[in-house]
């Protein structure tokens, strides 16, 4: 059944139909027909409406092993008129009619011997699915009604036992049936029907319909847009966790995550034994780098080097979906809260800094520019378009209101980029290394978030992790960890601690403008409250840091920052 116009998917349904709309790159009807050829379907025709010259050319390209053709529908015939008019390709032997848009692991060779084994001229696929449970069935399986009042027509003499309506209940209709050529001659010939209606008149006039009660399996309507993200979803996870260990039959067991700054959408998935992490980008919007792509190039970049970062199990570039594996829920934000020993603190701090330096090298080796989101290097122009103007519009002027024209600053701010870029140190720049990217799982620290890596001054990296707003760590305990960093990157690479320490001074700077640009516009724009209680110590940081600098420097944004 294909030749909805897939209204409730518009405006995707604009260019492709419904039933070609890929999972895994694999078309929807495509699956459908593979498995069943697999459950041993001898032939297969496809009633088709929307967009028909699609699927009449997919399935000429195909060359399936069994027939299958395509019947075009001038005017749709509904769910009845189109089964009546394939009619003349059936034989004496019950048919499956299936639904184009549905994606499920179902058995279909364990329906049709069920519908085999009882002399009923229909089989309904029933499952338990509570937004679309509307079919009535009684204690006995057979279906009683559809829609929310249950008809209970009497028993009939010699007929199979019929509960009253204190046993009936509702499931839902997954889109499969079985039928005996019989059924057709109840169907109008060449005119709309909907097939609900023929077997309502089926049970006024006491024949009977069985159901069949689908349990432990998946199932996806991909009639909506929420519908095929999840079959998407579905099929991803699968994918992924079949690559770690044995997965369950039947659903799979989800939960939502917490985000953070991002508008992605982050799952949890458990299969048979394991679970792991599924991040939903979204579709790209064009063909070149997305979020995604990057998200997923760099962390199997890292992983390959030895990186700790989690290793990536699915992608799928059409849903912008990336599987990966599970390191749990405890970063390292969250385990300073809750550790009171300054030592204990510094030596979680130590461990995070050696995977620094670890990844801020090793990631640059054979790291491919094309693997970057938006810029291929951390330069003059991200700093000035990415952190010192998002400043000045989110948080100068959005958040604070002071109406300050960015071209009135913007000699300083170059200032401040080139003297970041100054004798920098280049290496892996991870660019949002703070304490809610970094995981600790079995006492070993581990980054994520790594897709806005790219090339750029090591000493970037080292600066967001010590004057990241949540930890707020002591400025006494920041000047040790760096002086630590420092000296783990000079026993491996030639370097001036000097000019290091300069260096990272201006790029704590312009990490300040990102981070205050970043939470006044979650903030005000999102309405992200939380992170308002983090801009005060983001402020005393850029003062801070601010002072450290020559003082006949930047006397403008000296004055903005006294003044906030």
């Amino acid at each position: 059944m294909a030749a909805g116009l897939g209204t409730r998917l518009l405006p995707l349904t604009k260019k492709k139909p419904k039933p070609l709309f890929p999972i895994l790159g694999q078309p929807l009807i495509d699956i459908l027909i593979q498995r069943l050829q697999a459950a041993g379907c001898g032939g297969v025709i496809i009633n088709t409406h929307h967009l028909a010259h699609q699927i009449d050319a997919f399935v000429q390209e195909k060359h399936y092993d069994i027939d299958v053709q395509t019947r075009h529908e001038p005017t749709i015939l509904g769910t009845g008129g189109a089964v009546k008019n394939v009619e003349s390709f059936m034989d004496e032997a019950p048919f499956l009619v299936i639904n184009g848009d549905i994606f499920t692991d179902i058995d279909f060779k364990e329906v049709y011997r069920f519908h085999l084994g009882h002399r009923h001229p229909v089989t309904l696929v029933l499952h338990d699915c509570n937004q679309y449970n509307h079919v009535w069935i009684d204690d006995h399986d057979h279906v009683r009604g559809f829609g929310q009042k249950a008809p209970c027509p009497p028993p009939r003499p010699h007929a199979e036992p019929v509960s009253d309506s204190g046993g009936a209940r509702r499931l839902a209709f997954t889109g499969i049936q079985v039928l005996d050529p019989k059924v057709l001659t109840l169907i109008p010939k060449g005119r709309s029907c909907s097939i609900i209606d023929v077997y309502c008149d089926m049970i006024r006039s006491h024949r009977t319909l069985k159901g069949f009660i689908a349990r432990n399996h998946y199932w996806h309507d991909i009639g909506t847009l929420a519908g095929y993200q999840a079959a998407q979803r579905e099929a991803v996870s699968r994918k992924a966790l079949a690559t770690i260990g044995p997965t369950r039959k039947g659903p799979l067991a989800w939960s939502n995550l917490k985000g953070d700054g991002s508008e992605r959408r982050w799952y949890r998935v458990s299969g048979k034994e394991t679970t792991l992490i599924v991040v939903d980008h979204g579709p790209p919007l064009g063909e070149g780098t997305c979020e995604a792509d990057s998200f997923f190039a760099i962390g199997r970049h890292l992983h390959n080097k030895g990186v700790a970062v989690p290793r990536i199990c699915a992608y799928d570039r059409p849903s912008g979906l990336v599987a990966l594996e599970d390191l749990g829920d405890l970063h390292l934000h969250a385990l300073v809260l809750r550790t009171q020993a300054r030592e204990k603190v510094v030596a979680s701090y130590s461990q995070v800094i050696d995977l620094l330096v670890f990844m801020g090298l090793e990631g640059a080796k054979g790291f491919d520019p094309a693997f970057a989101y938006e810029t291929p290097r951390y330069d003059e122009d991200l700093i000035l378009n990415k952190e010192a103007r998002y400043f000045v519009d989110a948080f100068v002027n959005g958040y604070m209101g002071l109406g300050i024209d960015f071209k009135h600053l913007q000699g300083e701010f170059e200032l401040l980029a080139k003297r970041a870029l100054y004798k920098s140190h280049i290496g892996f720049l991870h660019r949002d290394f703070q304490s809610r990217n970094i995981m600790i799982k079995e006492n070993k620290c581990y980054a994520i978030d790594f897709q806005g890596g790219r090339l750029g001054p090591l000493a970037y990296d080292i600066a967001s992790l010590l004057i990241d707003p949540y930890v707020q760590l002591p400025e006494r305990i920041q000047k040790d960890l760096l002086t630590y960093y420092i000296r783990r990157l000079k026993a491996l690479v030639p370097m001036d601690p000097l000019d290091f320490i300069n260096t990272y001074t201006y790029c704590a700077i312009n990490r300040n403008f990102q981070i205050l640009g970043a939470f006044a516009f979650l903030s005000r724009e999102k309405g992200k409250e939380d992170f308002k209680k983090y801009i005060p110590q983001a402020v005393s940081s850029l003062k801070r840091h601010l002072h450290q600098i020559e003082p006949e420097t930047c006397m403008q944004l000296r004055r903005i920052a006294e003044g906030l």
